[in-house]
């Protein structure tokens, strides 16, 4: 979508007559249909006056197109600035420009990172060298007359406050700037060299209508190393009833018809497989040259997978293909041939930051798309804005008018291929009756430990190729993200202090060379798995007066999961406590159903390490030693 195209000359004219922003607004409402903010407003004429200044120099093409707010197709991305000519070999060029007002940036120690100012506070945000060469990848890859065409794409970034680079342009980034050179405040002879260098003549916008007028198709060369990257790696092995479901929605998106909906509902358990048939799903599905995407609410698995494809946790242009749930607020019917959203349970109603935007995560995933796969396992749901059941799922695609075709992913391939385990878990957490009581421990190897030290010592003994991680309920807050000196977990009873894995390695924690020595919780660790889980129970989960008890002010006020019960509790007493037992409850059962050989165990309440010890029967000795 093109929301202000003209010439270099009309541009600079609009802005020497104060009328740039207004022209910007003006267009804006009146082909996006939306409202513009002040701040918009105020962004517009802060940066555009700095571009002015850059495009005033003579040695700039007069009839070079200027694209301002230019929405990638088949997103919701906006490019802030995009700038059209012909190349030295003469062919089409268009350079992107991510433009920011941050006057002081910060590195981090997170990939690709960095720490500004924004809203009033200190916020972590994308490097702008990134979000230009994120925004490039998308046109190059997702954009059939880029490719076609064989049009050139040049990113960069303009910080035009900034004039202390010390944050922004850091070794650590150095990765990135070679992408997407970056130009501070003083940087203006700089970043005229290079758009002359890109743009050696004007086409008056021309080569900016023929990428809005391409079709959005995944490149062969994204498809083709994809499914390479697929194929040649074993974790991503199809298995039986795996391969059964992979063939069957295969089978439905051969019948993709416009204006058709139709919404697969695949149902599976801890270690049923559903990732690995949506990550081989993404991978035949771009073959077919579908324009598909990866979706899960959480970072965690989306990131690991993308590591696990690629070799490297850097960011990488294989990013793209994977999403967020909340990126569909505003997209258009059928704008995507495919979404295949994993851990569905996860899905919220609402989108954003702060959770103000949209209307239903499951109703506008389905309205995105002709073909929308949910890999769902209900007892999953840990937090209380979880929406994403199987009702909720019917009743979006029967409005939309959606065909539902229901499959399951029956067999247990974690936990030792024992389906006992997670019974005997089920029937443990009081999740539900079960007829498995007891729990056969020469096929799944679970063990109590005496204390949370013993427990680490034992993880990371066991960790001896790297599959092997220790993971806690949420009930210590987050000091270390603003100390890091700092320890998150203390349990001074027993000598214990630990840090909560969100600090370097970020959402890649699980596979990180590092990361045995953090603790993981629930958000960093669900739709994934090690060869051996840690478990610490916290105070959140206790054994009282002969049975399971749940305690959600244990909770860690840093933890949102449960954000909403006690204004709910007002209206529903019953029916909160009943949902807040059970989302306690599934938040153990999914952390204890990490593991696919062990699930070694440390409870902090001391009736509850008592329950636990009477359920498997174990020797005192053994809960000493924990072997």
């Amino acid at each position: 979508m093109i929301i202000y195209l003209e010439t270099r000359e009309v541009f600079l004219e609009h802005v020497r007559r104060n009328r740039i922003e207004d022209e910007v607004g003006e267009r804006l409402k009146l082909i996006a249909g939306r409202r513009v903010s002040p701040a918009e407003v105020r962004s517009w004429r802060n940066s555009l006056m700095y571009v002015s200044n850059i495009l005033q120099a003579p040695e700039i093409p007069a009839s070079l197109g200027v694209a301002i707010e230019y929405q990638i197709h088949n997103t919701s991305r906006r490019i802030d600035l995009l700038l059209s000519g012909r190349s030295a070999d003469d062919r089409h060029a268009a350079v992107i420009v991510e433009l920011k007002q941050w006057e002081q940036v910060a590195a981090t120690d997170m990939d690709g990172l960095v720490r500004t100012v924004v809203g009033g506070g200190p916020r972590d945000l994308t490097h702008p060298s990134y979000q230009a060469w994120s925004y490039s990848c998308l046109l190059e890859d997702f954009n059939s007359a880029v490719q076609e065409q064989a049009i050139v794409i040049s990113p960069c970034a303009y910080l035009h406050n900034c004039s202390d680079g010390g944050g922004v342009l850091a070794d650590c980034y150095g990765y990135l700037l070679e992408r997407a050179p970056l130009f501070l405040r003083q940087d203006t002879d700089a970043m005229v060299e290079f758009l002359c260098r890109c743009l050696r003549q004007g086409d008056g916008g021309e080569t900016i209508e023929r990428i809005r007028d391409g079709r959005a198709r995944p490149s062969r060369q994204l498809a083709e190393c994809f499914e390479q990257m697929v194929l040649g790696n074993s974790e991503f092995t199809l298995i039986d009833e795996q391969k059964v479901v992979y063939e069957r929605v295969l089978a439905l998106a051969r019948r993709l018809r416009p204006g058709k909906r139709t919404v697969v509902l695949v149902r599976g358990g801890p270690g049923t497989g559903k990732s690995v048939v949506a990550i081989h799903l993404m991978a035949a599905l771009l073959e077919k040259r579908l324009n598909v995407r990866y979706v899960s609410k959480n970072a965690a698995p989306r990131t690991v997978f993308r590591a696990k494809l690629t070799g490297q946790m850097r960011r990488s242009r294989y990013d793209n293909l994977f999403s967020g749930s909340g990126a569909f607020v505003d997209c258009p019917p059928g704008q995507y041939d495919v979404l295949v959203v994993d851990e569905a349970h996860r899905l919220n109603r609402f989108s954003g930051l702060y959770g103000n935007q949209g209307e239903n995560q499951v109703k506008e995933i389905i309205n995105a798309s002709h073909l929308s796969v949910f890999f769902l396992d209900e007892d999953q749901q840990v937090a209380w804005k979880d929406i994403g059941t199987e009702a909720e799922i019917r009743e979006h695609a029967s409005a939309l008018g959606a065909e539902v075709v229901i499959d399951e992913l029956p067999s247990q391939f974690r936990c030792a291929g024992s389906d006992g385990y997670l019974a005997w878990l089920d029937d443990l957490l009081g999740i539900r009756a079960t007829a498995n009581p007891e729990l056969d421990r020469d096929v799944f190897d679970f063990r109590l430990f005496e204390s949370p030290g013993s427990l680490h010592a034992a993880i990371r003994q066991a960790n001896t190729s790297n599959r092997a991680r220790l993971v806690a309920g949420y009930c210590w807050n987050w000091s270390s993200k603003k100390n890091l000196d700092l320890n998150d977990i203390v349990l001074p009873e027993h000598s214990y202090a630990a840090r909560w894995n969100l600090a370097a390695e970020g959402n890649t924690w699980i596979i990180s060379p590092t990361g045995v020595e953090e603790v993981g919780c629930v958000h960093t660790c669900q739709g994934l798995e090690v060869d051996t889980i840690g478990v610490i129970i916290g105070p959140d989960l206790v054994f009282r007066d002969g049975q399971l008890q749940t305690n959600p002010t244990a909770r860690a006020r840093s933890d949102k999961s449960l954000t909403g019960w006690r204004a709910a509790m007002a209206t529903d007493p019953t029916g909160t406590e009943e949902r807040l037992s059970r989302l306690i409850r599934n938040t153990y059962r999914t952390l204890m159903s990490r593991g696919m050989k062990s699930c070694w165990v440390f409870a902090c309440d001391l009736e509850l390490q008592g329950y636990l010890l009477e359920k498997l029967d174990q020797p005192a000795l053994a809960l000493k030693s924990g072997f």
